[in-house]
């Protein structure tokens, strides 16, 4: 009989086989189930040692319920579904993935920025259509020269910024928590936000979803755009206020946009964004590629191995926790 037992709460993947491999290597038995709701996590989590979750709700009322649990570890970079302060009172570790997608998310990002200022899309649909005419992607401006704001300068958006300017692209960023050497070191500039907004041809947003950074692109940053730039959102949907965007997008205040999150996922049939030949949508999908899916699946798994081993695993989120 294994020494612990680990629960995957919920997930997206075909096979749990990689997390179970990772786990055996700490004596522990996986238990997989597909929670949705608080009272799920709480009736499958019973005499669990750790959980990983991707999506299930694990809040200060499923915490609370957690009495033998020692860490939660989530698939990915934000932990936003995860009450980090009460399981940090509780003194369970909580972990993430900080580095397992930095290409892929960055080259989506650019992708997506790229399609906006050729506007392959539409031209594709128009082809597609019966009209042979790339004078309806009037206009189109060149983009070396142009600059890229980058809202958040953490490892993605500094792995972004190398390549965007690669393709002549100034960058420049907003981050209170970046320092200038950083930044210089990246061959960014920082800024504040409003002109980060103001002097961005295409603001591209990365910051993780908390209490300081829900909705904090809305109608005042969208005002401060200019009317031919585009926006880019890779991180989390409701970093950007949707009812601004799409004001701001039906009175021709931006562009278009890129977005691969949405403040709702998956997309609700009225949303109007699906009607906007100017938007491009893709179902939370930058993090994407079977080798960063392989990698994040075992570093997952990693951080539970870690903590159930005596360790500390390298992806801790709450410090505080190991003093708790």
């Amino acid at each position: 009989m294994s020494k612990f037992k680990v629960l995957v709460a919920d997930y997206t993947y075909s096979t749990l086989e990689p997390e179970k491999k990772v786990l055996e290597t700490a004596d522990a038995e996986m238990i997989s189930a597909q929670c949705r709701t608080e009272e799920d996590v709480i009736e499958a989590a019973q005499g669990v040692d750790g959980i990983i979750c991707q999506y299930a709700p694990i809040t200060k009322n499923v915490i609370e319920r957690l009495d033998t649990c020692k860490v939660i570890a989530r698939y990915g970079v934000g932990f936003d579904t995860i009450d980090v302060q009460a399981a940090t009172e509780k003194g369970i570790m909580v972990s993430n993935v900080t580095d397992y997608c930095l290409d892929e998310v960055s080259n989506h990002a650019f992708a997506l920025l790229m399609a906006c200022a050729r506007k392959i899309v539409q031209l594709n649909e128009s082809v597609k259509n019966g009209t042979w005419d790339s004078k309806i992607a009037k206009p189109i401006y060149r983009l070396n020269g142009q600059k890229l704001g980058l809202v958040g300068l953490g490892n993605i958006p500094q792995t972004l910024a190398m390549k965007a300017k690669a393709f002549g692209l100034e960058v420049l960023a907003y981050d209170p928590f970046v320092s200038t050497e950083t930044a210089e070191n990246t061959g960014v500039k920082l800024v504040d936000l409003e002109t980060l907004c103001k002097e961005a041809d295409y603001l591209s947003v990365h910051p993780p979803l908390n209490k300081h950074t829900q909705g904090m692109i809305s109608d005042d940053q969208f005002k401060w755009m200019k009317k031919n730039a585009y926006i880019i959102n890779t991180s989390r949907g409701g970093v950007i206020d949707e009812s601004a965007l799409i004001r701001a997008l039906q009175a021709n205040e931006i562009a278009g946009a890129g977005l691969d999150v949405l403040e709702t996922e998956p997309i609700s049939e009225d949303n109007p964004l699906l009607e906007m030949p100017n938007v491009i949508l893709n179902p939370h999908s930058a993090y994407y590629s079977e080798e960063s899916e392989l990698e994040l699946k075992q570093k997952t798994a990693q951080n539970v191995a870690d903590v159930l081993s005596g360790k500390v695993p390298p992806y801790l989120v709450n410090k505080d926790a190991i003093r708790a």
